[in-house]
C-alpha cells in the first residue's frame, strides 16, 4: 500500500456544494443531493463548546451537588471528564482524516460490523430527540417564571415551530445562531466565575464564606456512595461534546477546523464543568433544600441559588434569560445531531429512503420533520397522568451516551488496526490521538463499566423493579437491533485487510475566508480567547 498521502492524491473528494457546477442545478437528485459545507472553523469551535454546555450545567448541578457534596462532584465530574477528553481525542483523529456527515454511525459500519452501525445510529438518533423533547418541556417552565398566562402547551407549540423554522434555515444560519449563543453562555459563566470569587472573598454578600461550607455539612454528602451516584449525573451532562464529528462533515476545512475544536476540550472541560463544580460547592451547603426545588428550573439552579444568597435579587431573571439562550441552543443541536443521524441511516438502507431527502439549500427537511415530531412526546408532560410514562421515555436514553462512547472508542481501535494492517504510517496522519493505545483502551473500559454501573443504585434495598427496568431496558433492545439486522442482512464482522479507509477523504486545498493563515506566536490573551471561544 502506498502512504496516506500518495493515496489521497488519487481520490476524488465529496463534490462540494459551494461550488458552482451541478451542485446549483435543479435537477439534483434529492436524495443523493450532498449537504453543504459551509460550517467555518469558529462555528465549529462554539458547537464544541455548545455541545458542552448546557441547560444541565445551570439547572443539574444543583441534584450532583446534593447527592455528592463538594468534593464529591469535583472528583466524578473530573473523573467523567477524562473520559471524555480521550473520547474526543480518538473521535477526532478520524474525523479529521475522513469528515463525514455519518461520523461514528458511518465507521462503525466501515470498521466493525454494519449491524452495530445500525443498532447504533438509531440508539443515537432516540437520544437526542428525547433530549429535544426534554428541552422543549424545559423552555417552557422557564417561560412560565415570568409569566403564567399562556399554558405550558401553547410553549411548547411556539418552540416547536420556532426550532423547526430555525433547523430550516440551513447549516451556514445553525452555525451562526449557535456560535452567538454559545457566546452568550461562555461570557455569562465567566461573569458568574469573577461574581462568585466575590461572593465567596465577602466583598459582595452579608458575609466571608471561603470554604466553610466544605466543614459543615462537609465535603462529601454520601462518602463513595454519593460519588458514584454522580458518574450518571456527569456521564449525562457531558452528553453532546461528540457533536464535533457530526459537524465534520459539514466543515469547509475539517483539517483545521476539527482538530482546533478537540484540542481545546480538555481546557473547556477544566473551566466550565469542573470550574463551574467547584464554585457552586463553596458557595452553596450540599443540604440546601432549595437545591430540589420543584417550583421551576430557575429556583433549583444553584447559581441562582448562590445570587439569591448574597443580596443580588435581579439575578434570578439573569440566570433565566441565560437558562433559556442554554435551552434554545440545546435544542437546536439536538435537532440538528437527530436529523443528520437520520439521514445517513436512510440513505444507507438502514431507516426509510424518504427520510434521506434533502432541499436545494442541503436541508435534510424530511428527518427534520420527523426528528421533531417524535419529540412530541414532550406534550405527555403536561399530563399528569402520563408524566411517568413522559420521565421512563427520557430517562430510557441515558445509557446511550455511554454506549457511543465505548463505540467511539472501540472504532479508533479498529481504525488503528486497518492502518495498520493496510501498511499506511501513522505519522502521516493530520489529527493522531494523545497517549494512544493506553487512554483509548482505558476510555473503552470505562465506559464499559460505567454502562453497567449507571443504573446500580436499583439494587439498593429496597429492590426497585421500575428503575432497574428504566436503567437497563435500552441494552436488551440495542442487543435486540443489532442481532435483528445482522441476521436479516447477513452482515459481517469487518475484515481489517478490507476496511474502507479511504471514502470521504478531504484534502486541505483552501483556507477560510480565501486567505492563507499566517501562524505566530500568541500572546496570553489570545491563548486565554483561544482557549474560551476558538
Amino acid at each position: 500500500m502506498g502512504t496516506i498521502k500518495e493515496a489521497e492524491a488519487n481520490i476524488a473528494g465529496e463534490q462540494d456544494s459551494s461550488s458552482t457546477g451541478d451542485s446549483d442545478s435543479s435537477h439534483v437528485e434529492a436524495y443523493t443531493a450532498p449537504l453543504h459545507r459551509k460550517l467555518k472553523s469558529r462555528h465549529i469551535q462554539m458547537i464544541a463548546i455548545g455541545g458542552i454546555i448546557g441547560p444541565g450545567l445551570f439547572v443539574g448541578s444543583s441534584n450532583a451537588l446534593h447527592i455528592a457534596g463538594p468534593a464529591g462532584i469535583l472528583i466524578s465530574f473530573s473523573l467523567v471528564g477524562i473520559i471524555v477528553f480521550f473520547v474526543m481525542q480518538s473521535l477526532g483523529e478520524v474525523a479529521t482524516l475522513i469528515p463525514v456527515t455519518g461520523s461514528f454511525t458511518e465507521y462503525a459500519s466501515r470498521f466493525v460490523d454494519d449491524s452495530l452501525s445500525f443498532a447504533l445510529g438509531w440508539a443515537y438518533w432516540y437520544l437526542w430527540v428525547t433530549v429535544l423533547a426534554n428541552e422543549y418541556n424545559a423552555i417552557s417552565l422557564v417561560i412560565m417564571y415570568w409569566t403564567d398566562v399562556v399554558p405550558q402547551w401553547a410553549w411548547i407549540i411556539i418552540f416547536w415551530l420556532f426550532f423547526l423554522g430555525l433547523s430550516m434555515a440551513g447549516i451556514l444560519a445553525y452555525g451562526e445562531i449557535e456560535f452567538w449563543l454559545s457566546l452568550i453562555k461562555v461570557i455569562s459563566i465567566t461573569v458568574f466565575f469573577i461574581v462568585a470569587c466575590f461572593i465567596s472573598g465577602g466583598v459582595i454578600g452579608p458575609q466571608k464564606i471561603g470554604f466553610k461550607y466544605w466543614h459543615n455539612p462537609g465535603a462529601f454528602a454520601d462518602s463513595i456512595n454519593g460519588v458514584a451516584n454522580t458518574f450518571v449525573i456527569a456521564g449525562t451532562l457531558y452528553a453532546g461534546t461528540e457533536m464535533v464529528g457530526i459537524t465534520a462533515g459539514e466543515a469547509n476545512n475539517p483539517r483545521v477546523a476539527v482538530p482546533r475544536a478537540i484540542r481545546q476540550v480538555f481546557w473547556r472541560i477544566l473551566i466550565f464543568y469542573v470550574g463551574m463544580m467547584f464554585f457552586i460547592g463553596i458557595l452553596i451547603p450540599w443540604n440546601d433544600k432549595r437545591l430540589l426545588s420543584k417550583e421551576s428550573k430557575t429556583a433549583q439552579s444553584p447559581l441562582t441559588i448562590a445570587l439569591s444568597d448574597a443580596g443580588l435579587g435581579a439575578g434570578a431573571s439573569l440566570i433565566n434569560a441565560v437558562i433559556v439562550v442554554a435551552v434554545i441552543s440545546a435544542g437546536n443541536s439536538s435537532l440538528y445531531v437527530a436529523s443528520r443521524t437520520l439521514l445517513f441511516m436512510a440513505r444507507n438502507g438502514k431507516a426509510p429512503r424518504l427520510l434521506g431527502k434533502v432541499n436545494r439549500a442541503g436541508v435534510p427537511w424530511v428527518a427534520l420533520l420527523f426528528s421533531n415530531l417524535f419529540a412530541c412526546i414532550a406534550f405527555l408532560s403536561v399530563s399528569k397522568a402520563a408524566g411517568a410514562v413522559y420521565n421512563a421515555l427520557i430517562t430510557l436514553s441515558g445509557v446511550a451516551t455511554f454506549i457511543v462512547w465505548a463505540t467511539i472508542e472501540l472504532v479508533h481501535i479498529r481504525f488503528r488496526n486497518g492502518l495498520e494492517a493496510q501498511g499506511q504510517s501513522i505519522d502521516e496522519l493530520p489529527f493522531k490521538a494523545l497517549w494512544y493505545p493506553y487512554g483509548t483502551y482505558a476510555a473503552l473500559a470505562a465506559n464499559i463499566f460505567l454502562i453497567f454501573f449507571q443504573g446500580y443504585t436499583a439494587f439498593l434495598n429496597p429492590f426497585s423493579a421500575t428503575d432497574f427496568v428504566i436503567a437497563y431496558i435500552l441494552l436488551p433492545v440495542f442487543l435486540i437491533l443489532l442481532l435483528c439486522y445482522k441476521f436479516w442482512k447477513n452482515t459481517k464482522w469487518v475484515k481489517v485487510e478490507e476496511m474502507d479507509l479511504w471514502t470521504g477523504r478531504r484534502e486541505n486545498i483552501r483556507t477560510e475566508g480565501g486567505t492563507r493563515v499566517v501562524k505566530g506566536k500568541m500572546g496570553p490573551m489570545n491563548k486565554i480567547k483561544r482557549i474560551l471561544v476558538g
